[in-house]
């Protein structure tokens, strides 16, 4: 069954949010991708020798001053089934075109949104047909998507940053504390990162090199596009958890995000 990224922009926002919502009962898995332009600030050592508190403040410098660019979600239950939508052999996940970002006018790195658009980025597309991530935020906390599901990213921090600043429309809290209860009472009680997860099973390196030593082939798109990386990631997780070794390591990893816990 082939997988299709469907692309959201402000003109169908409420139309597709409306599909999610139909999915949201039977489907009781999330991952999420952002894309965004890239981070500006940097440790005065290496990331890895950061503690907890000194990982968040400077994700939260990054994520305050930056704007996101995407965001890709996909739905699936425990079995790696993803929604049809009523179609007989297609699947779909989502790809959230945003508006946010102006490089006329916002701060950015410059590598990395040169690198985006060798990606096939369109922003002067997104300046002009993208969501204003205010009506994201509305539709995100009408819909329910937030609760009843266990979310999971890899490598997500950042990810679950910009979502977080989307829906409290506010700069991110000053203590990592607060920001857990922030994920908490808009994801709930289940929350994965796969980097930490996949680094306890000896998988190492990115995304797609985890997914390469797990034999997973990316089912539709690409790289480095939010909506295909979604999917990538909900793929090795299902992967993992229906192995019997690596679900049990799944289970110890509630709320451990690479970063801050490891």
């Amino acid at each position: 069954m082939g997988v299709v990224v469907r692309r959201v922009w402000q003109s169908n926002i409420e139309a597709e949010f409306r599909l999610i919502e139909g999915c949201l009962k039977q489907f009781r898995f999330a991952s999420m991708d952002t894309e965004f332009p890239g981070t500006i600030f940097k440790p005065e050592g290496s990331v890895s020798s950061l503690s907890a508190a000194h990982h968040y403040a400077l994700m939260k410098e990054n994520v305050d001053a930056l704007n996101i660019i995407q965001l890709g979600l996909t739905l699936s239950d425990a079995h790696g089934n993803l929604p049809t939508l009523g179609a007989l052999a297609t699947c779909y996940v989502w790809e959230f075109n945003f508006r946010d970002f102006d490089s006329d006018y916002d701060r950015y790195n410059p590598d990395s949104v040169a690198f985006l658009r060798d990606q096939g980025i369109d922003f002067a597309k997104h300046k002009r047909r993208g969501i204003n991530s205010r009506f994201f935020a509305a539709h995100f906390l009408k819909s329910g998507l937030g609760t009843g599901r266990a979310w999971v990213t890899f490598h997500g921090l950042y990810d679950f940053g910009f979502l977080i600043k989307i829906l409290t429309r506010e700069a991110l809290p000053n203590y990592l504390e607060e920001f857990m209860v922030l994920l908490r009472h808009f994801l709930g009680i289940q929350v994965y990162d796969l980097k930490p997860i996949s680094r306890s099973l000896a998988l190492h390196g990115g995304l797609d090199a985890v997914a390469r030593s797990l034999s997973v082939k990316r089912a539709a798109g690409k790289s480095h596009h939010a909506g295909s990386d979604s999917l990538l990631t909900m793929q090795v997780f299902i992967r993992l958890l229906l192995n019997n070794h690596s679900c049990y390591a799944i289970q110890q990893f509630n709320y451990k995000l690479y970063g801050l816990t490891c």
